[in-house]
C-alpha cells in the first residue's frame, strides 16, 4: 500500500511524525478514511479516535477537537490534545465521565450543557482508547 507523511501536532508537542498507509478520523460529518493521493481539503475534527495504519498494523490515539489538512503528499492534524492508550489515566478519565454525567443530569439553570457534553465525549473517548493495546 502506498504511504504518505502524517503529522499530528498539539500545542504541547509533535505527537506523531511518520508515514502511514491510511488514517481514519472522526470529522464533524462522521468517520472518514484517508489514503495516499487523496484530494486536498481542510476539515474540522470532532472528539474521537484516530487510527493510523502503517505496515498492516493499526495504532490508535485519542484526539480532542481540531483540524485536518490533507495535502498532496502529507496530512497534518492539529489537535488540542492527543494521547496514546498508555498515556491515558483511566481512573482520571472515569472520574471525568462521572462528573460530566452528573452535571448533565442536574439540569441546573445556567449550567453550560455544551461544556458538559464535550467533557463527556472526551472522557468516553479516552476510556475507549485506553483499553486498546498500545503500539506506538
Amino acid at each position: 500500500m502506498a504511504k504518505f507523511k502524517l503529522e499530528i501536532v498539539t500545542p504541547d508537542r509533535m505527537f506523531y511524525q511518520g508515514e502511514a498507509d491510511m488514517i481514519v478520523v472522526r470529522g464533524i460529518a462522521g468517520e472518514m478514511g484517508i489514503l495516499k493521493d487523496h484530494e486536498p481539503f481542510v476539515t474540522p475534527l470532532s472528539i474521537g479516535q484516530v487510527r493510523i495504519k502503517d505496515d498492516g498494523q493499526f495504532k490508535s490515539a485519542a484526539l480532542s477537537q481540531g483540524y485536518m489538512e490533507v495535502l498532496e503528499e502529507k496530512v497534518v492534524i492539529l489537535s488540542d490534545t492527543a494521547e496514546w492508550p498508555d498515556e491515558i489515566d483511566i481512573e482520571r478519565a472515569e472520574q471525568a465521565r462521572v462528573r460530566a454525567e452528573k452535571r448533565l443530569e442536574q439540569k441546573v439553570e445556567g449550567l453550560d450543557i455544551l461544556r458538559a457534553e464535550i467533557a463527556l465525549k472526551k472522557a468516553v473517548t479516552r476510556i475507549g482508547v485506553a483499553k486498546l493495546p498500545s503500539r506506538h
